[in-house]
């Protein structure tokens, strides 16, 4: 069938995408809930404080948009210890006084009160390097790495697709060979630097350091700062870890490369919390099916943020609309043949954790490993022993459409190699070429929770979307706030995907899958 005869074949529901249309524009509440999500319950760390309150949040809107089923879910018991961050202060001593910007890596220790010491610079990059400083670091804050240049910006910070980038990205780049030797050297890699992590950690905390600072990786006073330390009990944590901005850092190591005494004082409040009251969660809510019984289409976003902003951009932004896909479709009165799940994962940034548990528990997944090792690593990257072991709801699975890059605005989606799905993507967009949305590319895009469904085998998908400012200001940054957020954006967002899944619901068969090879067969 050509390409266009299927696209035509493919029925749209022009009634409901008008009252979709009109009820996400006349009524949005995208604004108000990432205000309320953002600046009031805040960041939301997997299983720190702050994000049982977002879950709780979470659960109390979708219950009061009458939407079913809400409720959570524990998607790892064995995820780890809570971690809480309420404030940091620096100060630059000597050579002269100053504030120094400066936040700390989450699940690494406060410093239990105002402290304070001499600055060194140490390599502590092998265990050979550790050797080498054994004894010498005592009551000393190091900076683990050197200056970096600072090299100015030509390109704006805030972007939006042109003619040129999205004809680019319907382009189709043939993949490099990449066999299963090349996953596993990235594997080993990764364990490599996992286990020296632990024994730097130990080391730090047997020396007796006060604490460790890292070069920002960027520039213009923003922090961008993830995780340290460690989630699981039992692990070293190491000391006060933190990531301080390059300009504010570049000084201090002149400083100390000078060879004058550079002193600081450290005042960091942050601490481990009690795993037993704060489980690993992900939050659902269902839009019931009528005429496909048992059969789902799930859309998401990953609720967890990092600590420094208040995850407005990541993904605040995705939270929000696929809440208000929900909200939409209830309040217009729609009754799909299949059920529509919402998701809100949790422990998306240390992992897929909350996406791949789900599949895992509902849809498929490899054995488990018996291999120490692989049984350490995080669920998206163990390869278990034996073919794929598919669950009752494989086949009931539908497709997870996932919206998880910022703030910009859909310009279309990427439908992961998947040929079968590239007619039904172009007529269901058709209604939104006037609001920017039209493309569809063949290509794959990665790092996010649809790759949890998209590895067995089942149809998960993420949108093309405007860089905005995503990639050069916010991405795990402290400016990761509501003010960073462009909300009509996220009003066009909300109505192309409670389309999308009204569709993917009301279609006659089942979506499209791509062909499929276990992994066992490789």
């Amino acid at each position: 069938m050509a390409l266009a005869d299927a696209r035509a074949e493919e029925k749209v529901d022009l009634d409901m995408v008008s009252r979709i249309r009109q009820e996400a524009f006349a009524r949005s509440q995208v604004a108000a809930n990432l205000r309320e999500l953002t600046e009031t319950v805040g960041p939301r760390l997997t299983v720190s404080p702050a994000y049982a309150r977002s879950t709780a949040w979470a659960r109390g809107k979708l219950q009061g948009y009458g939407l079913a089923n809400v409720h959570e879910e524990v998607f790892d018991p064995a995820f780890g210890r809570g971690w809480e961050y309420r404030s940091s202060r620096v100060e630059m001593l000597a050579p002269r006084q100053m504030p120094i910007h400066a936040a700390p890596k989450a699940w690494t220790p406060g410093t239990g009160g105002p402290v304070e010491g001499e600055v060194v610079k140490a390599t502590l990059k092998t265990t050979e390097d550790l050797e080498k400083a054994r004894g010498t670091l005592r009551g000393k804050i190091v900076l683990l790495e050197d200056a970096r240049e600072y090299k100015p910006s030509d390109k704006p910070d805030f972007r939006r697709h042109d003619e040129q980038g999205l004809g680019e990205l319907q382009t189709f780049p043939i993949p490099a060979e990449n066999g299963p030797e090349e996953q596993e050297k990235r594997l080993a890699e990764y364990r490599k630097r996992q286990a020296f992590t632990r024994g730097l950690n130990a080391f730090l905390e047997q020396e007796g350091v006060l604490a460790t600072l890292s070069l920002s990786s960027r520039d213009n006073g923003i922090l961008r700062v993830t995780a340290g330390g460690a989630r699981k009990a039992g692990e070293p944590v190491g000391v006060t870890d933190l990531v301080v901005a390059a300009e504010h850092y570049n000084q201090l190591v002149r400083a100390v490369e000078r060879k004058q005494e550079v002193r600081l004082r450290l005042d960091v409040d942050a601490d481990f919390t009690s795993a037993e009251d704060l489980a690993a969660t992900n939050v659902f809510a269902d839009l019931p099916g009528s005429g496909k019984a048992g059969e789902v289409v799930v859309i998401g976003a990953h609720l967890d943020s990092w600590h420094t902003g208040t995850g407005a951009s990541d993904n605040g932004a995705g939270v929000v609309v696929m809440m208000e896909a929900m909200r939409i479709l209830k309040a217009v009165g729609a009754k799909p043949k299949r059920t529509i799940r919402l998701a809100l994962w949790g422990g998306e940034e240390q992992g897929l954790h909350g996406s791949s548990g789900y599949v895992a528990r509902y849809l498929a997944d490899w054995p488990e490993p018996t291999d120490p090792e692989q049984k350490a690593l995080p669920r998206a990257f163990q390869r278990g022993t034996g073919p794929l072991q598919r669950k009752a709801g494989y086949e009931r699975f539908s497709t997870y459409f996932n919206f998880d890059n910022g703030t910009g605005r859909i310009r279309g989606i990427y439908a992961q190699e998947n040929h079968a799905a590239v007619p039904l993507f172009k007529a269901w967009l058709e209604p939104f070429r006037d609001l920017g949305a039209e493309i569809v590319t063949v290509r794959n895009t990665g790092s996010t929770d649809h790759i949890a469904f998209d590895r067995v085998g089942l149809p998960g998908f993420q949108f093309v979307q405007d860089p905005a400012d995503y990639m050069s200001r916010v991405h795990h940054t402290h400016l990761d706030t509501y003010d960073h957020v462009v909300p009509d954006d996220l009003k066009q967002a909300a109505a192309i995907i409670a389309s999308f899944a009204w569709h993917a619901a009301n279609r006659e068969e089942r979506f499209p899958r791509k062909p499929f090879r276990d992994r066992d067969e490789q």
